[in-house]
C-alpha cells in the first residue's frame, strides 16, 4: 500500500461554522464545497479535512444521522505558546489551557462551534510520542 494523503472526514450539523473556524483560526484553504460539503487543505504536513453536514444522502444511511464526538484532532507545532496567545486573543473557545506533562509534552485544546476538540502539541527537546 502506497498511501499519498491523509484526510479526516468529520460529520457536524453546521459545515459553514466548522469550515470558517479551521479556515480562521488554523489556516486552511477550501479547495471544494457543495451544499452539505467543504473540503479543506493546507500546504504542510496537516491533514487533509472533509465536513459533511449530518444527513447528508452521500452517506450510507447508517452513518446519516452520527455527527463527529469523542475525537481529538491534533496537530504537533511549534511556538506553542505563541498559537495558544493568537488563539485566545482571537476569541477562539480555549476550552483546555496550555500544560506541560511530566514526559515532555505540552498542548492545549480549542473546541470549534460543532464541538470538534482541536489539540496543538509541542514536544520537549528529547521527549518522544
Amino acid at each position: 500500500m502506497n498511501i499519498t494523503a491523509s484526510t479526516v472526514s468529520l460529520t457536524v450539523d453546521d459545515v459553514v461554522a466548522s469550515r470558517d473556524f479551521l479556515l480562521t483560526h488554523f489556516g486552511y484553504t477550501q479547495v471544494a464545497a457543495a451544499d452539505g460539503f467543504a473540503s479543506l487543505t493546507r500546504d504542510d504536513a496537516a491533514v487533509d479535512i472533509v465536513l459533511l453536514a449530518r444527513g447528508i444522502e452521500v452517506l450510507p444511511p447508517e452513518q446519516r444521522d452520527q455527527r463527529a464526538s469523542g475525537l481529538i484532532l491534533a496537530f504537533t507545532v511549534t511556538g506553542i505558546a505563541d498559537h495558544e496567545e493568537r488563539l485566545r486573543k482571537a476569541g477562539a473557545p480555549i476550552t483546555m489551557p496550555l500544560r506541560e506533562e511530566p514526559w515532555g509534552e505540552r498542548l492545549f485544546q480549542v473546541t470549534d462551534p460543532n464541538g470538534i476538540v482541536l489539540q496543538l502539541v509541542e514536544w520537549a527537546e528529547g521527549a518522544s510520542m
